[in-house]
């Protein structure tokens, strides 16, 4: 499965991909706002390829131009989130390479992941959500309609050790048709 922006190229991950995820993985300023370490080592880029995102709506996200992941961006559907039980609802997740932070590129990303949503797999409702100070993440989500749910004062944050406040945004199939 391939989708196509623009600019961008989302395809499934490939083992191939080991390497230029932990360039931009390995850097302190991606995982840890987003809930994981910094990744310290290609065979742990490699791990989290065949491990993490090995989902079937897991993407590498790519420019057109050299086709070689730069950040990743997921549906999980409901058996691999806890924002929802249903068949018709999921969880969007992403993150970026510092080097293109800025640009659009993740909100464009993000358009083609919600199309694909409701479109192709006919979700009704797709959840997102991204810790207290992640600035970044949530204009995200601002700019492409999510809309506020809750905030979790305690959430666990296993991969760090630690607890934060999260806030959880949504968007509906017709919020997103209008």
């Amino acid at each position: 499965m391939k989708l196509e922006t623009e600019r961008l190229i989302l395809r499934r991950f490939e083992e191939s991909d080991a390497e230029d995820v932990f360039t931009y993985a390995k850097d302190p300023d991606v995982g840890p706002i987003a809930g994981w370490p910094p990744h310290q080592s290609v065979e742990e880029s490699l791990n989290v390829i065949r491990n993490v995102f090995s989902g079937p709506e897991a993407y590498a996200i790519c420019l057109k131009t050299d086709n070689r992941a730069i950040g990743a961006i997921e549906l999980k559907l409901k058996d691999h989130t806890d924002m929802t039980t249903r068949e018709d609802e999921c969880e969007l997740g992403y993150w970026l390479g510092k080097p293109f932070w800025g640009q659009g590129i993740m909100p464009e990303a993000a358009r083609e992941m919600i199309r694909h949503a409701f479109e192709d797999l006919g979700m009704r409702k797709i959840f997102c959500g991204y810790y207290d100070g992640n600035t970044k993440s949530r204009r995200v989500q601002e700019k492409v309609g999510f809309v506020y749910q809750w905030t979790t004062p305690d959430v666990d944050v296993p991969l760090m050790g630690e607890k934060r406040i999260g806030h959880v945004n949504a968007l509906t199939k017709d919020e997103w048709k209008k």
